[in-house]
């Protein structure tokens, strides 16, 4: 942008009128090239799996297995195959421990404090509605909720029609492990929190681990808020909050409009890509619903960009492009090879979050770049590059901030 000025100054400066019309052309006709829209590539994933997923096949149900116990023996007789893999991260220090490579006794034993507050709530996620049911307006009463939720915290809201591969099949958490899940709510309320820059850019320094309690705590509050609220209007409402889901989170924001699921596996957002936590309320509530349509821009970066699976320490997301895996075309990271890391480094690393470009601030340039991602693949290839070029293809972990460093 410094450079472009020049060819101008020397067209002005030696008064040939001629040059200046050529090279203004020139730049006029790359501005287009870049950010006029071309259409995005179509069908680089598909949008809706086959089948219901079983929670219990998920590292995070495989991980409260207690070795020895009843239900571990019942699982790993199904799944021999997972048994070696799983005790990969068995052998290690585990998540929060005090020999794990990044312990920090301070974020360490705050994010502990945090799990533990969002266990507590586990106990109102449902509950039973007034027997006075209100006579609401749909379109009034989305648009209320989504002020209401944002002024509680959340930093986006969506509604989605629920389907049933939104659900798992099976319970893998919690007393009603091996339940099938059944559920008559038809609606969802999903929402976002913020995970801060400063707590991010460190990871998998302790700080990751920090943040994501909080906002896990953050997300959990509000949700539970929100449930009790649409009981009180005399409606069902459930809420999933970390420890305790019934939905597929990501699926469900993804479908309620607040972005779409990228190379790493997370929900990828328009405003901070990766950096954010999901809750869902789920009711019998009619809602006005958003409508999804696969944002192709979002998933056509990825396959450009692969920074997240270039900077990986457990080398868990792939480089390749979707592949088809049980009749769906998706990117699929290697959970119990990230877990394992998770064991190794005590906290829930974040390496790709931190890395991601959609992960920087939300001020003036990087908007404009996000509005020429989100218009042109010849963009999106350039800014693979400009982010490489300034923020490195490998960038370090920034320290730790300073209200975690211990004196």
């Amino acid at each position: 942008m410094l450079l472009l000025p020049l060819p101008f100054l020397f067209a002005f400066l030696l008064e040939i009128h001629f040059i200046e019309i050529i090279i203004c052309l020139f730049v006029l006709t790359g501005l287009l090239l870049f950010l006029v829209p071309f259409r995005s590539p179509a069908n680089i994933t598909d949008a809706v799996p086959l089948k219901r997923y079983d929670e219990r096949d998920t590292i995070f149900s495989r991980s409260e297995l207690v070795p020895g116990s009843k239900r571990y023996m019942d699982y790993y007789k199904q799944h021999p195959q997972k048994e070696s893999l799983d005790m990969n991260f068995r052998k290690r220090p585990g998540l929060l421990a005090n020999n794990s490579l990044y312990y920090n006794k301070k974020a360490f034993e705050e994010a502990d404090a945090c799990f533990a507050a969002v266990k507590l709530l586990h106990s109102r996620i449902d509950g039973t509605p007034s027997k006075e049911k209100q006579e609401v307006n749909s379109k009034d009463i989305s648009e209320y909720l989504i002020k209401w939720v944002k002024q509680l915290g959340a930093l986006d809201v969506g509604f989605a029609s629920l389907k049933p591969y939104h659900f798992y099949s099976v319970k893998g958490r919690g007393d009603d492990y091996g339940q099938d899940i059944q559920s008559d709510h038809n609606f969802a309320i999903a929402f976002t929190v913020e995970m801060k820059l400063e707590m991010v850019k460190p990871a998998p320094q302790a700080s990751i681990v920090m943040e994501s309690a909080r906002q896990y705590l953050n997300a959990g509050k509000i949700a539970i808020q929100l449930a009790e609220h649409i009981r009180s209007f005399g409606f069902d409402a459930r809420a999933h909050i970390d420890g305790n889901y019934q939905l597929i989170c990501p699926l469900v924001a993804r479908d309620a409009g607040l972005g779409e699921i990228g190379r790493m596996g997370l929900l990828m957002t328009p405003k901070h890509g990766p950096r954010v936590r999901i809750a869902i309320v789920s009711t019998n509530l009619e809602l006005i619903t958003h409508s999804y349509k696969p944002d192709n821009s979002v998933l056509d970066f990825c396959i450009q960009c692969k920074k997240c699976a270039a900077c990986c320490p457990s080398e868990s997301i792939e480089f390749s492009e979707p592949q088809v895996r049980e009749d769906i075309k998706r990117w699929k990271i290697n959970s119990e090879a990230c877990y394992t890391f998770w064991c190794k480094a005590g906290t829930d690393c974040g390496r790709c979050m931190a890395v991601c470009p959609y992960s920087h601030p939300e001020w003036g340039l990087h908007q404009l770049i996000r509005w020429g991602i989100k218009q042109s693949h010849l963009f999106r290839m350039l800014a693979v590059r400009m982010d490489d070029f300034f923020y490195g293809k490998h960038p370090r972990p920034h320290p730790l901030p300073r209200e975690i460093i211990e004196i």
